[in-house]
């Protein structure tokens, strides 16, 4: 299935008029078999499309909650090979819910890009977001995706402007990030007022779906990005669960699947008839 799963996902959401929402967790994060189970969990809890993290030592791009969960998973030995492995066994239960890779190029360097589009696409993984790897820079790693039909997904920002633009969207398939703030994940708040038109040039310029990310933390934040854009990408939000059911020595699966659940339905709320994709 590959990257086919992301591009008949998105076509059933455009039948059903709204956008996707799409969960962000860290593999490992507090711990291997808790990860996996708030894993499975998820697409029962609304989630459309999967964002999963594997942990790296200095993720430049992200707030201290998401930095925080990286420490408690690396703390807990979880490593790349570890993160594939927890993706096949979610696809033992699942062979329908997209899942992405999200992470840093060290881990995918130390693995060996052909190795790990390989091991990625056995483990049933649709795609990979690698934050600090530049388009100029990519295409050893576009090149090995594509031998294991793996989408790539890039990030634009609001610093990219129109000449930038089709250098960071060519090669990019399944859907584009915006990210809708300048800074890291979770500290501003997005503004879909601002974001809308943004979201607008980034997809005509690629002809795919845009999901939108960083400063989306409450549901009524996400049912007002879910109007504008293809996708509403939360994370920081959710591993705060994890962190708040430690602390309060709770179930933290039923703490994330319960936030899940909130803005899944908020997302879903946001119907927009005739949305482009």
């Amino acid at each position: 299935m590959t990257k086919a799963r992301i591009d008949a996902r998105f076509a059933s959401l455009k039948a059903e008029g709204r956008a996707a929402f799409v969960a962000y967790v860290m593999a490992g994060d507090p711990d291997f078999d808790t990860a996996l189970e708030i894993l499975k969990g998820l697409p029962a809890a609304g989630a459309d499309l999967i964002e999963v993290g594997f942990p790296f030592s200095d993720p430049m791009a992200e707030g201290p909650p998401i930095q925080r969960a990286a420490q408690r998973a690396l703390a807990n030995g979880m490593t790349l090979r570890k993160t594939l492995a927890a993706v096949a066994e979610f696809r033992k239960g699942d062979q329908t819910t997209p899942i992405i890779m999200m992470g840093y190029a060290n881990p995918l360097v130390h693995h060996g890009f052909e190795a790990f589009a390989r091991d990625a696409a056995a483990a049933g993984v649709d795609g990979l977001i690698c934050v600090d790897i530049p388009p100029e820079e990519a295409e050893p790693l576009a090149d090995a995706l594509d031998a294991s039909e793996l989408s790539l997904i890039r990030l634009a920002t609001p610093t990219t402007d129109d000449k930038r633009l089709p250098v960071v969207v060519a090669r990019t398939s399944g859907f584009v990030y915006y990210v809708s703030v300048a800074g890291v994940t979770g500290v501003k708040e997005a503004d879909a007022a601002a974001v809308a038109p943004h979201v607008e040039r980034v997809r005509a310029a690629s002809g795919l779906p845009v999901a939108v990310g960083f400063g989306i933390r409450t549901p009524e934040r996400a049912a007002a990005i879910a109007r504008v854009a293809d996708a509403a990408v939360v994370g920081s939000a959710l591993v705060e669960e994890v962190a708040a059911g430690l602390a309060a020595n709770e179930s933290v699966t039923a703490r994330v699947l319960s936030k899940v659940d909130s803005l899944a339905k908020a997302v879903r709320s946001a119907r927009v008839e005739g949305r482009p994709v």
